[in-house]
């Protein structure tokens, strides 16, 4: 582990007195409201894998998940000694503990792990979820409230790759999604027992390999009530948190069923009452009004756009203030009215062979984008489009999305947990 002895007693009274307030967490993949977004801020630009750091701290194992966020207390899965398992730092780099759970089913892709999807936590519970089927519960102080294993449960992964997609809470339960060839469903289990609140199923006729999804759902609030919304097979669909009944559908996402092999990866994102949705791997972009009963396919669709670089494979937008920021696998930037999907304005990042998995954040505006060798690129954004601050060298492979927290970064690399502090930069 390696410290930076000039950050100084500034930092640490800022931290605490952020900490104080609880107001700025990190607590499942997308952030506090699953578009994307941190809290506004002055945010580092210019670091490395051994300049502008507060700290790194080496990881245990393997995993591509992206931390979790609550007051002092830094979560993150991966594999440790074979099992899988999740590790907990506090907000200097000290490991506070670790816990294993059983034996860990390693990534098929060379890109992916048995810890892919993100832990999330609302400060009294974490929730881990792994390839294996391991579902688990624990205090944040590492004991272990319950586990389960849904693939033993509710029977095998038939997923083509590697399970992706993250559990979300909605109060008092942690719902997930597995929709897979086959039996396909979404659950909700309680918080406090790991009792089974619901289980819906959640099943279309699609072509080959289109009902695997390793999607992530968003809970939105929709006249008071919770809503999943929820991307794959072809669909996106709304559904009751409370009981999982499906509230409404909307399709034509692939008229008259003839592509096949239209996985999808990147996530829906909602913002204002409209999710948009990255599909057709990469080549289509749609904006969905996401409420209304029954099948919406007609009424729901505000916009679409489609053609060769249009939208992203894999990272999911980041979306904020009536803007959708969109990332797309090869780094070209599209800035777009959330309301019509115009094009507001567009961004190159530099070639390169390697692509993008993470997601983009947004944090008050400044944007970061992290490619897959580990170079992570920090951007402002405006009215008048993006303006590169700094290309940054982690020195490893980077394929979980970065948090920004409390005006500073913390990036999950491939063998560290680098935590880059605000006002510090390369002598």
């Amino acid at each position: 582990m390696y410290r930076s002895a000039t950050l100084g007693l500034t930092f640490v009274i800022a931290l605490q007195c952020a900490i104080g307030t609880a107001a700025e967490n990190w607590p499942q993949w997308r952030g506090p409201l699953g578009t994307g977004v941190g809290a506004a801020g002055e945010y580092p630009a210019k670091f490395s894998s051994d300049e502008g750091l507060a700290w790194k701290a080496k990881l245990p194992g393997n995993g591509t998940s992206t931390p979790a966020v609550w007051d002092d207390r830094i979560f993150v899965t991966c594999g440790i000694d074979g099992r899988d398992g999740v590790v907990c730092y506090d907000m200097n780099g000290k490991e506070l503990w670790r816990h294993q759970f059983g034996r860990e089913r390693p990534g098929k892709n060379p890109h992916a792990t048995g810890s892919n999807p993100s832990p999330v936590t609302d400060g009294n519970h974490l929730v881990v979820y792994f390839k294996s089927g391991t579902l688990a519960c624990l205090e944040p102080s590492g004991k272990e409230k319950w586990s389960t294993n849904l693939q033993e449960k509710f029977g095998k992964d038939t997923l083509w790759w590697d399970l992706g997609t993250s559990p979300v809470f909605s109060r008092g339960r942690v719902i997930v999604a597995v929709y897979q060839s086959g039996d396909s469903y979404l659950v909700a289990l309680d918080l406090n027992s790991g009792n089974v609140a619901w289980k819906e199923q959640r099943q279309y006729e699609v072509p080959r390999e289109n009902d695997n999804s390793y999607c992530t759902p968003q809970i939105v609030s929709i006249g008071g009530k919770d809503v999943i919304v929820s991307w794959g097979a072809d669909h996106l669909t709304g559904h009751d948190a409370a009981t999982g009944k499906q509230l409404w559908e909307c399709g034509g996402f692939n008229p008259d069923s003839r592509q096949s092999n239209w996985r999808t990866i990147a996530s829906a994102v909602v913002s204002d009452g409209i999710a948009v949705v990255p599909y057709g791997r990469g080549e289509s972009l749609a904006g969905i009004r996401a409420d209304g009963t029954g099948d919406i396919t007609k009424t729901g669709r505000i916009w679409e756009k489609s053609g060769r670089g249009t939208s992203a494979d894999v990272p999911t937008p980041a979306v904020r203030d009536g803007k959708v920021y969109l990332l797309t696998d090869a780094g070209h930037i599209d800035c777009l009215a959330l309301q019509t999907g115009d094009v507001l304005w567009s961004a190159n990042l530099p070639k390169n062979r390697n692509r993008f998995y993470a997601s983009p954040v947004l944090a008050g505006d400044t944007l970061f984008c992290a490619r897959e060798d580990g170079t992570v690129f920090v951007g402002q954004v405006s009215d008048a489009g993006y303006k590169e601050l700094a290309t940054n060298a982690m020195g490893e492979r980077v394929f979980a999305t970065p948090v920004p927290i409390r005006g500073a970064l913390l990036i999950r690399g491939e063998e560290h947990l680098f935590f880059v502090a605000a006002g510090k930069s390369p002598e």
